[in-house]
């Protein structure tokens, strides 16, 4: 397992980070690295996110020292999306077949969870997102057709997508996780416009189903305090409760968001206008 810490900050001092600073604490540029497990550790909300990609070895989630418990899942849950080709995700001896935007919940209190792919030359990629836990629900697969969609925006504003919420409470019971999957549709490029805040939440976004040359312009910071982050194709962002979340591209994208905090509320957001943005 490849683990990294990343710590919390300061919008003070954000707010002074030069491009490189900014980048080095808030954005993970690689998730998948072929046969291995990579995670990100952010002391925002303690949440855990990273990938499994695995080729002729089953790769396992590991407690220990990083996590003070003895298994993994002990004291936390975890949402799993597939955005690779076919694999599977074993639970405590259970095996779910995750095929390409097939997710999965998995409750606090599994001893062991390991992923396989199905063909090591074309290997799954499981993206992985764990928040701390106080209660243990069942696990449950979640295809896009178990999710629940919502769709959203206008092609005036270029922002047409389909949220589709896979752990979320009208899917399946969680502890403080919530995720999910935006899909834009063709001529959309803004994942949300205007932007808004989430005090009592952070985000996490993984952007991917990028070509090569696209990238996205990540809109962080405070509303009257604003930065950029230029993400390319399955790089990962770290979004503070105190951020602004929104983001423009250059061609079609999707992403995994991901939250963990106060509340579940989906629609629990501070929405702002033209006029708020500096």
């Amino acid at each position: 397992m490849n683990l990294e810490t990343r710590y919390a900050h300061h919008p003070e001092d954000v707010k002074g980070y030069d491009t490189e600073t900014l980048r080095r604490h808030f954005l993970v540029e690689q998730i998948f690295v072929t046969g291995e497990l990579k995670l990100t550790y952010s002391h925002v909300d303690r949440v855990v996110f990273g990938g499994a990609c695995p080729t002729t070895q089953a790769i396992a989630l590991e407690g220990g020292k990083a996590f003070g418990t003895p298994n993994f899942l002990d004291r936390r849950e975890l949402g799993v999306v597939n955005i690779g080709a076919p694999g599977k995700a074993i639970v405590d001896g259970k095996t779910y077949a995750l095929a390409s935007g097939d997710g999965l919940y998995v409750g606090m209190g599994n001893a062991s969870v390991s992923f396989t792919s199905d063909d090591a030359a074309h290997p799954a990629k499981f993206y992985l997102l764990s928040s701390p836990a106080h209660a243990s629900y069942p696990t449950v697969k979640i295809t896009r057709a178990d999710a629940n969609p919502r769709k959203l925006g206008a092609a005036e504003t270029c922002n047409v997508r389909t949220i589709y919420q896979y752990v979320h409470p009208a899917v399946c019971k969680s502890c403080q996780l919530v995720m999910g999957v935006t899909v834009l549709e063709p001529g959309s490029v803004w994942n949300t416009y205007p932007p808004h805040t989430h005090e009592r939440r952070m985000e996490v976004y993984l952007y991917f189903g990028m070509a090569e040359a696209t990238r996205i312009f990540h809109l962080h910071g405070q509303p009257a305090e604003t930065r950029h982050l230029v993400v390319a194709n399955e790089q990962a962002v770290i979004s503070p409760s105190w951020s602004i979340h929104a983001g423009v591209a250059t061609g079609p994208y999707s992403f995994i968001w991901g939250m963990a905090g106060e509340n579940q509320t989906f629609d629990d957001m501070d929405t702002l206008g033209p006029n708020d943005l500096k």
